[in-house]
């Protein structure tokens, strides 16, 4: 089975479009606050361009009926959970039709099985990132690859995804070691916040199709 990719961050509708031509298999908008937010407007309009490809919302302080109510009103198949929500929120987002992303944003110095254990409760995704001094991933600091792998070892029963730092000219390499089921990519193939490149984005998905082509 090959490696699916998600492009996060969309701020414009054309950028969705031109992701979904070119075979991504997941979108995400931003309600979790930084350069990349957007409006629930203008989520619609992402949603409208991506066609068939679904899109998912990426939060961090809302609650679950906000989540549910953001789903409903703007089209959304799925929540990616950034924070301390708790395995009873991902139960009822699941349990309502949403696909559950939940996040472990990993450190160093720490037993990588016990960081993310508690994350594989009512999710069809766990995405691993980077943690960065703020508390937060989504800065597009590069994962340290041992514990990439570490994690990836842990990790039964959901899909797997990895983040942090992604690059057109790195996630082949990337998958090539880590073998992970999805990429995730955001500020890695911008030219401004929330602006993705045409080149690298369609770069990012050829790569991430056939990581073992030439660069």
């Amino acid at each position: 089975m090959g490696v699916d990719a998600k492009i996060c961050g969309l701020t414009r509708p054309a950028d969705a479009a031109l992701a979904a031509t070119h075979g991504a298999w997941r979108l995400g908008v931003i309600f979790a606050g930084g350069p990349r937010q957007v409006s629930q407007a203008r989520a619609r309009e992402i949603v409208a361009a991506a066609g068939a490809v679904p899109v998912i919302g990426v939060y961090r302080s809302q609650d679950v009926a906000t989540i549910l109510q953001i789903s409903k009103a703007v089209g959304l198949r799925g929540a990616q959970l950034h924070g301390d929500y708790r395995d009873e929120s991902a139960r009822r987002l699941q349990e309502s039709g949403l696909e559950v992303w939940r996040v472990v944003s990993l450190l160093p110095g720490r037993p990588t099985e016990s960081q993310i254990e508690g994350c594989l409760a009512h999710a069809d995704v766990l995405l691993v990132e980077p943690r960065h001094v703020d508390g937060r991933g989504g800065k597009g600091i590069v994962l340290d690859p041992q514990l990439a792998l570490e994690a990836r070892r842990a990790v039964r029963g959901v899909r797997f995804a990895l983040a942090g730092g992604l690059t057109a000219g790195a996630v082949a390499e990337a998958i090539r070691v880590v073998e992970p089921d999805a990429v995730d990519v955001s500020s890695g193939i911008e030219i401004a916040p929330g602006v993705k490149d045409p080149a690298q984005l369609i770069r990012f998905l050829e790569q991430v199709r056939d990581p073992h082509a030439r660069p």
